[in-house]
């Protein structure tokens, strides 16, 4: 994992992640969506107003998803808090 930190963007993404954790998997998660989206509906014959509609409805389903997957991060944070007490 050191020589991944070590390269320049790589180490600029990693070191972003170890920052921001949420928002880093929040912007995967929206990419893999949204990559999947544009495979699996590109031959559906959508209008330009509707692909930006599933493309940002896409994009909150994952940052809810992140969210409500971080309440277990809080949960685990009041449990090792009121273990130390």
């Amino acid at each position: 994992m050191e020589r991944l930190k070590k390269l320049p963007v790589l180490g600029a993404l990693i070191a972003f992640a170890d920052a921001r954790p949420r928002l880093a998997a929040w912007i995967v998660l929206s990419l893999g969506i949204v990559i999947l989206l544009l495979i699996e509906a590109r031959d559906v014959g959508l209008l330009f107003g509707q692909w930006l509609a599933l493309i940002i409805a896409s994009v909150i389903v994952a940052g809810l998803c992140i969210w409500i997957v971080s309440w277990e991060d809080k949960d685990e944070a009041a449990e090792e808090s009121a273990e130390k007490k």
